[in-house]
């Protein structure tokens, strides 16, 4: 009986240390290796793809280097204006976005495009807090290890843009029949209006909301020109 316990115990500790390794295999050097590589290659897919091939609708995906620059503008006016200045999380807009909370508003959302990046690269949408802390520690490593200009390559290529459409060029081609370089400002002002929730909001057919805020959007694209808040993708 003695043995048997003192076996089960071993077996125990065995599978805890492999259960160790495996934790921090996939939390320090595996993102770290795989940063490093995706710094310099095109990503070749993410989870959030692999979720909607798993739903049935469909992945269409393609890396591309040229992305008309407007579109980044716009993304940088509508979902991040401090990109260029913070260092992953913008702690002023998290401070506004509690105090609204505890004013009885819905809880709006606060995050970077580093931290939607880093979110999207490695681990989807679901997992509440777990995923947060990760999300975070992510983040971390992605600021550490890339430079802003491909921080935003990425999250333009790997956004989730509704219905089974990633990225700018899928986006682009679906939507407007054109490549991401071919972008108008018309057409960027109209992708940007729409990633709160690109499966209900249609960006070649945009209702009065959408249409108006694209509008507000395309403007938006100037004053980040205008204030010099895309200086470290340029």
């Amino acid at each position: 009986m003695g043995r048997g316990r003192i076996t089960g115990n071993g077996f125990v500790g065995r599978w805890l240390k492999r259960l160790a390794a495996l934790a921090f295999l996939l939390l320090v050097p595996g993102p770290i290796l795989a940063l490093t590589l995706f710094r310099f290659v095109p990503v070749p897919g993410t989870p959030q793809m692999a979720w909607s091939l798993l739903a049935g609708d469909g992945a269409h995906y393609q890396w591309t280097d040229h992305i008309a620059p407007v579109l980044g503008w716009t993304v940088i006016g509508s979902e991040d204006q401090n990109f260029c200045s913070h260092f992953g999380f913008d702690f002023g807009q998290i401070g506004k976005a509690m105090a609204a909370h505890e004013d009885g508003r819905r809880l709006r959302g606060a995050s970077t495009i580093s931290q939607q990046t880093a979110r999207t690269l490695f681990l989807g949408y679901r997992g509440g807090w777990v995923r947060k802390g990760a999300e975070a520690y992510l983040t971390v490593l992605m600021e550490a290890l890339w430079p802003k200009k491909r921080i935003l390559e990425a999250y333009l290529n790997l956004v989730d843009w509704g219905h089974g459409n990633f990225g700018a060029e899928a986006a682009s081609q679906a939507y407007f029949h054109t490549s991401a370089a071919r972008l108008t400002r018309n057409q960027a002002a109209r992708l940007a209006a729409i990633l709160p929730d690109p499966d209900k909001w249609s960006a070649a057919r945009p209702g009065p909301y959408v249409a108006e805020r694209a509008r507000f959007l395309g403007g938006q694209a100037g004053v980040v020109l205008r204030d010099g808040l895309d200086r470290c993708i340029r």
